[in-house]
């Protein structure tokens, strides 16, 4: 016996009413759910890797990123690619002038704080210690 599944057709609509997810009223629930994975440490090549990934994938709809590491002041600018709204893909990665990471000396990050502007004007922050966010 076979059975019919509508809950693709859920998705489906429910993903055409995103839009392309490009505003903060789209991205803002996504980035508070999903705060834990803005920033992402990995020791590589004699070097810490700190990976703004999330943030690019979710970069439409806000309007800037701060960050520091080690310190609490947030006051590096992260240039982010910009938005490709019109397009069917407005947060796909296109240019490789943009890295998703910054590269610094090895063990020198134990902390990091983000802070996002949102197009709206509101602001999200977060604080990450180095245990929380390494990768294995």
């Amino acid at each position: 016996m076979r059975h019919a599944v509508a809950i693709g057709l859920t998705v489906v609509a429910g993903a055409a009413a995103a839009q392309g997810f490009t505003t903060a009223a789209e991205v803002k629930p996504i980035l508070e759910m999903t705060r834990d994975s803005w920033v992402a440490v990995r020791e590589f090549d004699g070097r810490d890797l700190v990976y703004f990934t999330h943030l690019i994938a979710w970069r439409c709809g806000l309007e800037e990123v701060k960050f520091s590491v080690n310190s609490t002041k947030s006051d590096h600018v992260w240039p982010m690619e910009p938005c490709y709204e019109g397009t069917a893909s407005p947060n796909a990665m296109k240019d490789e002038a943009f890295l998703p990471y910054v590269a610094l000396p090895l063990g020198s990050v134990d902390r990091i704080a983000v802070v996002l502007k949102l197009d709206d004007g509101s602001f999200l922050k977060a604080d990450f210690d180095r245990a929380a966010v390494l990768m294995p």
